[in-house]
This record gives C-alpha cells, sequence and structure tokens, in this order.
C-alpha cells in the first residue's frame, strides 16, 4: 500500500481498455484515494460504471479539457471533496480523423491547433490548476507514444502534438520542481485502445511491435499500471522531467 493516504485525479478514461483504467486500477490498489473526470456524454455511461467499482462515494465529474473553466470546477471540487491533491494522470489526446490519414503536409491549421490544444496544453492547463493543491508535492503523469520522437505513418499530426507534450513535460518539470511537485511521461507502446483503433493500421503496428522488440512481445496493460504506480511513489523521488519507455524495448531498436 505504497500510495496510502495519497490523493489522485484520473483524466482519460473511456472504457475498461483506456490506458488511463490501468493505472488508476494500479493506483486504487496501492491505496491511492481517487477522483475521475470524463469527456463527453458518450463515454459517461461506460465511465460511470467503472468507477462505481472503486465505490459510490468516488468523485467523478465532467470535463472538457478545453474549457479552463470546466477545469477550474474540477479541481475546485476536488478540493472541497479531499483538501489536498498528490497525484495527476493525463491520458487525453485527440486530432480529428482526417489528420490521421495521409500525409502530413496535408494537415489542417485548424487540425494542427486542437491536436495541440487537446493533446499538449491541456497538460500545462491541468498542472497550474494543480499545483495549489499539491501542497505536499506531488505527481503529474502523462501519457506519450514513440511517434513523438520517431516517424510513426498516420500517426501525422499526433506526433507532432505528442512531442510538444513531453517538451511542455520537462518545462513543467522546470516551473514546479521547487514546490515538489514531479512531471514525467510514459511512452507506452501500442495498446487496443478506443484511441488506438482509430490510427490507420494499428493491428500492423501491433504486430511489428511483437516481431522486433528485444521482449519479442506487446506490453501488457498492468505493466503500464505497475510503472504508474512507481513514479507516483516516493521511490521515484528524483526522477522529473523525464520520458519513460514502456515498450517491450522497442524503442532502442535501429531496425
Amino acid at each position: 500500500m505504497i500510495l496510502a493516504g495519497k490523493i489522485g485525479l484520473v483524466f482519460g478514461v473511456a472504457n475498461k481498455r483506456s490506458i488511463a483504467w490501468a493505472i488508476a486500477q494500479a493506483w486504487k490498489e496501492a491505496g491511492a484515494t481517487l477522483a475521475f473526470t470524463y469527456q463527453g456524454e458518450r463515454v459517461r455511461e461506460n465511465v460511470e460504471e467503472l468507477v462505481e467499482t472503486f465505490g459510490p462515494d468516488t468523485l467523478l465529474l465532467p470535463c472538457d479539457v478545453t474549457r479552463d473553466e470546466e477545469i477550474d470546477r474540477v479541481f475546485a471540487e476536488v478540493g472541497q471533496r479531499h483538501g489536498k491533491l498528490h497525484l495527476l494522470l493525463h491520458s487525453v489526446a485527440y486530432a480529428p480523423r482526417e489528420a490521421l490519414e495521409g500525409e502530413f503536409v496535408k494537415t489542417s491549421r485548424e487540425a494542427f491547433r486542437v491536436a495541440h490544444d487537446v493533446s499538449a496544453y491541456s497538460l500545462v492547463a491541468l498542472a497550474r490548476a494543480a499545483a495549489p493543491l499539491m501542497t505536499e508535492g506531488g505527481s503529474i503523469i502523462a501519457m506519450s507514444y514513440y511517434g513523438a520522437a520517431k516517424v510513426i505513418p498516420h500517426y501525422n499530426v499526433m506526433g507532432v502534438a505528442k512531442a510538444s507534450l513531453e517538451a511542455s513535460a520537462r518545462y513543467l518539470a522546470y516551473d514546479l520542481g521547487t514546490k515538489k511537485i514531479r512531471v514525467n511521461c510514459i511512452s507506452a507502446g501500442p495498446v487496443n485502445t478506443l484511441a488506438a483503433r482509430g490510427i490507420v493500421g494499428f493491428n500492423t503496428m501491433l504486430k511489428r511491435y511483437e516481431k522486433h522488440s528485444p521482449l519479442q512481445r506487446n506490453l501488457l496493460p498492468e505493466e503500464l499500471g505497475a510503472t504508474g504506480v512507481f513514479l507516483a511513489c516516493d521511490g521515484a523521488g528524483a526522477i522529473t522531467g523525464q520520458t519513460i519507455y514502456v515498450d517491450c524495448g522497442y524503442e532502442i531498436m535501429a531496425m
């Protein structure tokens, strides 16, 4: 129970296959008390069913991360309920579907703006709102992907947005370090989530990782959960501003 007494807030659960849900379950098993948000009525029922398994008093709030007033309301309610915050999970990303097909050079100005607002700037907005509640220090974790560092065909503008996310995490780590707030990214290998299924060629990606990674397999959701617990706990107290690859070693391979 290494997270006993810790209060966490989770952004990004859509269904039981969500990376955010895997990490939330691991945080709960490690003793943390959690609150959740959901994005839109389309996923509300799914998220409600999952969150109910954490107990009837678990806080669940709607939040559109592109609207500052909704972000402020979420953190105000978390502060009112729990008084403080120790953990924040940012597992939020979006780009218009047409921007994840074809050539990156054809990305529209609007698709570029939306992808960066939802997928990268939201981390800045959430960290800014979280910091006043992290009076005892804290750990902020954002989910990234290898497309931030290398070209993944069809990942396109999302890869550029993830690169912005990782850079934002480094600058936030610098700004918030004096408050004992750590900010890190987990760069996960491909996981069969709702968002991933929108990427052209995703099944081919899974097969490639299994064939070419040193461990000759794809990662398991519980392995992401374990990494999330590690970055949240005091054992990672000297780690901030980093991108941790959890991809069975695929990132180290050149061919």
